[in-house]
């Protein structure tokens, strides 16, 4: 019988949220109702609102979430009722040539749940990245969830479910930085502070944070980065430089999504070096770089999709090396805040007062 829960929807462009009643159907096959205990804010669904995906309102926001499975479909093992999981946005095929390759991390058909929510009146709803969680309950596809560990608390797993995976991913996944290599994370939000994270984990002997922001810049020097960079009043690609014998990073992480920042990354890595670009950008954005220069400086330039993550194999081993104390996944949580409280907390993040507000509603 289907639910009547309270969520929070984007109605229109640029319009602010509001809390409406949303109507969730019992799971089909292949789909699970999630009871929501917390979901972050993540950029991605200010994006939504201001139209910057595509133009399908209303959107019902929220996708960086934990919570418990309540109720599945026909033909659904994964998951049963009870079970605590992260959702995640990218459930795998398992048929496509990438998942048939051995690359499930690169699946070209990720699906999502096949029925709709709705308002009460019948409007049909476009859930943010297919989850809408910034709700009592949402309606997945099964494949988006995945069981870890119930002893952690909701609100700090719930931010491997976009975010923080994107950032972990782009340096461990993506950009294989590993022992030794020095790292440049340009844009230091949440994203970027994951990115400065996940080298620290890898064994990057030098990662330098760059943003505009000093307040970030403190924020990911406690995160992990070696050395910081104001690029507001410094050359970023000189002062990198400067910090790596003259050479540049072998790894630049552009956490940013912008042409600007990603000219930045690509004159900053060393020669033979990566470029991850993690940061999104809008579809209006052009890239003007010298053919040469992407020939003569070599190595590799790679976008990272939700850091190249296999959520069955990386959430589980990222929350366990959260338990040991070997990453502080709750360090990322700047407050916890009710439903009625997200268009504040886009704010928040406007201004660039936040890593993350986190929706509690346990």
């Amino acid at each position: 019988m289907p639910q009547h829960v309270q969520g929070v929807i984007a109605p229109g462009r640029n319009e602010p949220v509001r809390v409406e009643t949303i109507v969730i159907p019992d799971p089909g096959p292949g789909e699970a109702v999630v009871k929501i205990q917390a979901c972050g804010v993540c950029h991605t669904d200010l994006h939504y609102k201001q139209g910057a995906i595509n133009d399908e309102f209303p959107f019902l926001l929220g996708h960086e979430a934990a919570g418990i499975v309540e109720s599945v479909g026909e033909g659904v093992t994964d998951v049963t009722p009870g079970d605590f999981v992260i959702l995640n946005w990218r459930a795998v095929c398992g048929t496509c040539r990438a998942c048939t390759r051995g690359r499930p991390w690169y699946c070209f058909a990720t699906h999502n749940a096949k029925q709709k929510m709705t308002l009460l009146d019948g409007t049909e709803l476009s859930p943010a990245l297919g989850i809408g969680a910034f709700a009592e309950k949402t309606l997945v596809a099964a494949g988006q969830c995945t069981k870890v560990d119930p002893a952690v608390a909701p609100e700090v797993a719930g931010l491997l479910g976009c975010g923080v995976m994107a950032g972990i991913g782009a340096a461990i996944n993506t950009g294989n930085v590993g022992r030794g290599d020095t790292v440049a994370v340009i844009g230091c939000g949440g994203v970027g502070d994951a990115a400065v994270v996940g080298s620290r984990l890898a064994g990057a002997a030098k990662i330098i944070a760059v943003d505009i922001d000093d307040r970030k810049l403190a924020k990911a020097k406690e995160m992990g980065a070696t050395h910081t960079v104001n690029s507001r009043t410094a050359d970023a690609v000189e002062a990198i430089r400067e910090l790596t014998g003259g050479f540049g990073a072998d790894v630049v992480i552009e956490a940013v999504g912008r042409p600007e920042t990603y000219e930045q990354a690509f004159y900053a890595r060393d020669l033979a070096g990566t470029v991850v670009l993690v940061g999104v950008p809008s579809p209006e954005m052009r890239l003007d770089l010298p053919l040469l220069d992407v020939f003569g400086r070599g190595g590799a330039l790679k976008s990272s999709w939700y850091g190249d993550c296999l959520p069955s194999r990386d959430f589980p081993m990222l929350i366990d090396l959260h338990q040991q104390g070997r990453i502080d996944l709750a360090a990322f949580v700047t407050e916890t805040i009710g439903l009625g409280d997200v268009e504040k907390a886009f704010a928040r993040m406007h201004e660039g007062d936040v890593l993350r507000s986190v929706v509690v509603l346990r």
